[in-house]
């Protein structure tokens, strides 16, 4: 299937005819980032989920839905090949706030333009970038509130995000290219195993320049770049109105989730 341009387009807001230009990939990428939510909710409706082009785009584009990593930057992908951009799946560990070794579950682009390398991520959530890096060592992005850079160790490349106790590793990757093959092993992985986050915790998020909402489980988390407030919903009702009122997620009423040890999954 072929990308339906205008329709994503028109998804993100993004206005005009986009080129293969650096401003215009930046704009992409910022609009992609605070467009389209990250979430993990079909898992917990016991639905499949599918990476080929024709599905991603029947549920985030078409269906206005989300989406984790291998969907979201699966998408991307195809908007940037579209446009004529060299753009190549990278794997990564997840290194944020874990203790030990992870697998490859993360995917996001190394992408080429005029002979440099950025690196493109529209599916790591609330913590993760809203605009497009340069594959520079300690290179220092500021992005609105937050602050990124990539540090390398030993051959491989760590993407850190500045705290107020200093830098938090988010994942790490090498530039070993991937295949699809290898974006489906890895999310069947993290979608059916049952020890994955994904399966156990139900997670939405979304981006603005100017703040970043999460939902993980009952707990509702509104960041605005060091300030962050918790409340904590009473049951899947106010689940659901949440989603469509946070997040623009919307499912029809009587909809429950399959949450692990929570309450109101009934």
């Amino acid at each position: 299937m072929t990308l339906d341009l205008s329709a994503y387009l028109k998804r993100i807001e993004f206005a005009g005819s986009p080129s293969a230009s650096v401003a215009d990939f930046q704009k992409l990428h910022l609009a992609h980032a605070t467009h389209i939510p990250f979430e993990n909710l079909d898992i917990l409706l016991g639905r499949p989920i599918r990476i080929d082009l024709e599905s991603i785009q029947a549920k985030l584009v078409h269906a206005r839905r989300g989406g984790y990593c291998f969907e979201q930057n699966q998408l991307f992908a195809a908007v940037l090949q579209n446009l004529g951009l060299k753009t190549t799946y990278l794997a990564a560990r997840v290194r944020f706030r874990v203790q030990k070794t992870l697998p490859r579950t993360h995917v996001l682009l190394l992408v080429e333009i005029d002979g440099d390398n950025w690196i493109a991520d529209v599916g790591f959530g609330t913590v993760g970038i809203l605009e497009p890096m340069p594959l520079i060592e300690r290179q220092e992005s500021f992005q609105y509130g937050w602050t990124y850079r990539f540090i390398r160790i030993e051959g491989t490349w760590i993407l850190q995000s500045l705290q107020k106790d200093g830098w938090l590793d988010l994942y790490g990757f090498t530039l070993e290219p991937q295949e699809f093959v290898d974006l489906e092993m890895a999310n069947h992985y993290v979608s059916t195993f049952p020890q994955s986050r994904f399966v156990q915790t139900l997670t939405a998020q979304t981006s603005t320049t100017a703040e970043r909402r999460l939902l993980r489980n009952f707990d509702l988390i509104i960041d605005r770049g060091g300030e962050s407030v918790t409340t904590t919903l009473r049951d899947q009702d106010e689940l659901l109105s949440v989603l469509a009122e946070q997040f623009d997620l919307q499912f029809t009423a009587g909809t429950r989730f399959q949450i692990a040890g929570a309450f109101g999954t009934g």
